[in-house]
C-alpha cells in the first residue's frame, strides 16, 4: 500500500513538470503571475519586516526598529 501511494505522489510530482518554449515566456512573465501585483506595497512591507528584525537583534538588517536606518 506504501509503494502505490509513494508511485502516485512520485508521478504527480514528475506530471508538474513542463518545458516551456521560448515564445510562451511571454505569458508566464505577465504582471497577472506575480506573487505580489503592488511592487510599492511590497517593497514597505519588506522595508517594516527587516526594520522591526533588525531591532530585535540576530536579524541581517541594520537598524534600530524606527525605519530610520
Amino acid at each position: 500500500m506504501i509503494r502505490i501511494l509513494t508511485s502516485l505522489l512520485v508521478l504527480g510530482l514528475l506530471a508538474g513538470c513542463a518545458n516551456v518554449k521560448p515564445w510562451e515566456r511571454g505569458e508566464l512573465a505577465d504582471d497577472v503571475m506575480k506573487w505580489d501585483l503592488d511592487p510599492l506595497k511590497s517593497s514597505l512591507d519588506t522595508h517594516i519586516y527587516f526594520s522591526k528584525e533588525g531591532s530585535s537583534g540576530g536579524g541581517k538588517a541594520a537598524g534600530g526598529g524606527c525605519g530610520c536606518n
